[in-house]
């Protein structure tokens, strides 16, 4: 069965760091583009970060310079490294994957990230 399960979501104050991953099974994971997404409360889900099968990223405005997301296919795990957090920030975090030419998109439960003071 596939699963995506993300970890790492926690409490972090303005200015920090965190680390996010994303454990795959049940997929060939090289296969897949992998993607982050969030939600605050009372907003909709938005687009973060993508990376391709072939490595390419992209981000959101709101995140460029200080998110990375990669991945390593040794170990079906995409992460998201965040820097310079803002309470803007604030969100469930999901780990998306998607195969080309596929019209299933997979998704983990979320992991919560609250940055606060």
């Amino acid at each position: 069965q596939v699963q995506l399960v993300e970890s790492g979501g926690g409490l972090v104050q303005p200015g920090g760091s965190l680390r996010l991953s994303c454990a795959a099974s049940g997929i060939i994971f090289p296969l897949y583009n992998m993607a982050w997404y969030r939600q605050a409360r009372g907003k909709q889900r938005e687009l973060v970060a993508t990376i391709t099968v072939s490595r390419s990223t992209t981000y959101a405005d709101s995140v460029k310079d200080r998110f990375t997301v990669s991945r390593d296919n040794a170990v079906n795990t995409a992460y998201l490294q965040m820097t310079s957090l803002k309470p803007e920030d604030t969100a469930v975090y999901y780990c998306n994957g998607h195969k080309r030419s596929s019209t299933t998109n997979y998704w983990g439960k979320g992991t919560l990230v609250t940055v606060s003071s």
